[in-house]
């Protein structure tokens, strides 16, 4: 069986034994970095389990890069340890902001991409991968309502945190299906001009209508099974840059390990017919 990751699964606890036992091909597994934030305990024991055999990813959703402060110190320490500790094959954190004024929201909260923004972010961005002395792929956001101020397309501004930071980019398909659904854009258009050899990893999770809006305003829940559509966008994705360490989220609603396994394999499917260094 190789160790290279192809498609893993989001860790959660009720699927920590299935997840030691199982020995599929490319497996591998992500953790948000604050659940693990802790001096000792089971957690820590059962993830360093599931580390001795399997490559590890830590997806931050706690930095906040785009507030317009530096991000918590504290905070970056911590996740200092665990990188250090459990040595992930990536890193990685949204593009979004959650804390203010040492204020937390729970929630990932868009911003004006303006050059003020780019500046902000990308010194942000700079702070963080200098501590962990590693690159950073940083994730499109799920939007929901259009805001006034932009000077960049959400592209351009991606691309450009790539530029001047050397950073990479985890693009998480469903986050661009939603977006253009919930924005009126074009998610094949928007894939097509990333660049691809920005790109560490992709994300598919599912959505949810809105309640009252119904399809004219999809949730990024991740409490879904992932749409027919998003597989569409992943595999013409996938069909340009080739093959990408692929997660599939689920973080409500939670199935059996056999039913997100069953996701999982298709995607990995899909990656193991393609090239694993294209770039465009």
């Amino acid at each position: 069986m190789t160790r290279d990751p192809s498609a893993g699964l989001g860790l959660k606890p009720q699927y920590y034994a299935d997840a030691l036992a199982d020995r599929s091909e490319g497996l591998w597994f992500e953790v948000h970095p604050e659940t693990y934030m802790v001096a000792g305990g089971p957690r820590l024991a059962w993830l360093a389990a599931i580390r001795q055999d399997k490559p590890l990813s830590l997806h931050g959703v706690g930095m906040s890069l785009a507030a317009d402060e530096p991000i918590d110190e504290d905070h970056l320490a911590a996740l200092k340890r665990l990188v250090d500790r459990f040595e992930p094959f990536v890193v990685s954190e949204h593009l979004a902001w959650s804390k203010r004024r040492g204020v937390y929201h729970p929630d990932l909260l868009p911003f004006p991409r303006n050059r003020q923004a780019l500046a902000a972010i990308a010194d942000n961005i700079d702070r963080m991968q200098t501590a962990l002395g590693r690159q950073v792929l940083i994730e499109n956001p799920s939007l929901y309502i259009s805001l006034k101020g932009h000077d960049f397309s959400e592209v351009e501004f991606l691309s450009s945190l790539v530029v001047k930071t050397g950073c990479g980019l985890l693009v998480d398909v469903n986050n661009v299906q939603v977006s253009a659904n919930n924005l009126g854009f074009d998610g094949n258009a928007y894939l097509d001009a990333i660049p691809a050899a920005a790109i560490g990893e992709i994300h598919l999770a599912g959505h949810t209508p809105d309640p009252s809006q119904g399809d004219k305003l999809l949730i990024d829940t991740h409490g879904a099974p992932i749409s027919p559509e998003v597989w569409a966008l992943y595999e013409r994705l996938i069909a340009r840059i080739g093959s990408r360490p692929t997660l599939i989220e689920r973080d409500e609603n939670l199935p059996p390990f056999a039913e997100l396994m069953a996701e999982r394999n298709r995607a990995h499917d899909i990656l193991t017919s393609r090239p694993a260094l294209a770039h465009a």
